[in-house]
């Protein structure tokens, strides 16, 4: 699955990866290959994945939206 993760100034983050945990406004959940589609907003708080060679990455953000579709998850923070 692809996760790219993008603000108004710059692409933080974009490739491949294993698992996705995000802060919902409804609160937290994991996205995993083959996820339903979706549109959520997101709080503050960490988007965390883990990449395809197991290594475990962390982006902090201020709050956001999520789009999940087709094993593609876009996160557009503020």
């Amino acid at each position: 699955m692809i996760l790219k993760v993008i603000s108004a100034e710059d692409v933080l983050f974009e490739g491949q990866v294993k698992v996705v945990h995000l802060p919902g406004a409804k609160g937290a959940f994991t996205v995993l290959p083959g996820h339903a589609s979706l549109i959520s907003t997101l709080t503050p708080g960490a988007v965390r994945f883990t990449l395809d060679s197991g290594d475990e990455k962390e982006v902090t953000i201020g709050g956001g939206i999520v789009d999940v579709d087709s094993n593609v998850v876009s996160v557009c923070i503020y």
